[in-house]
């Protein structure tokens, strides 16, 4: 059952989408840049997740909330991620903050500012930024306290694996899963024989073996 919640952040009101779960372990999962919480890659992994046990909320930042493409700056995104924290982490045991791409990115910081979470799970941790050609700074990993899970593609151009790998391994109680031919969204060329529903089902499976551990 996906319970319609509103969300009061500093600045107004969002959305969000409650999937069900009877687990202790709460995943709060962030959209990426381009689309909202009501995408079906979004949507598919939500589902998947809470099938598995695990209350997973959605939620949309205000830009994508007001139906405009454009991102809001970091701060807003950010505030935003808190008040959605806060208002999972008053229905669960313990929350995990994971996104698709910009969502984990900015789940990371809101992580390494100290908030209460159990682990930080990334889909596509966007490394490098479109358009650019040296990595982010992402000397802030380093103050996230909990348990992190990269998922990353091998064709995922916004995180090369020989740019990845010495990130992931750099940082004590990280782990990362390798999605073979998966690009920035974890889609594959046809000639694997593969489609991306199967590989989000990697993407769950693996994502809930992960939270059983931590």
């Amino acid at each position: 059952m996906i319970e319609r919640v509103s969300i009061d952040w500093e600045d107004g009101t969002v959305t969000g989408r409650l999937a069900q779960g009877d687990g202790e372990v709460g995943v709060l999962l962030a959209h990426g840049a381009g689309a909202g919480q009501d995408h079906e890659w979004m949507t598919y992994v939500r589902d998947g997740l809470a099938r598995a046990g695990h209350p997973v909320l959605t939620f949309n930042y205000p830009y994508a909330e007001a139906g405009r493409r454009a991102p809001n700056p970091a701060r807003i995104l950010l505030a935003c991620h808190r008040a959605a924290l806060a208002f999972f982490a008053s229905r669960v045991e313990r929350v995990v903050l994971a996104g698709k791409s910009m969502g984990g990115r900015m789940g990371s910081h809101v992580a390494a500012e100290g908030a209460e979470v159990a682990g930080v799970v990334f889909y596509g941790y966007p490394l490098v930024g479109i358009g650019k050609t040296e990595p982010r700074d992402v000397s802030h990993l380093a103050d996230v306290k909990a348990p992190l899970l990269f998922v990353q593609g091998t064709r995922d151009r916004l995180a090369p694996l020989d740019l990845i790998r010495p990130v992931v391994d750099g940082l004590p109680g990280a782990d990362l899963h390798v999605v073979e031919d998966g690009d920035h969204s974890f889609k594959v060329p046809k000639r694997t024989g593969r489609d991306v529903w199967e590989v989000l089902d990697e993407v769950v499976a693996v994502t809930g073996q992960w939270l059983a551990g931590i």
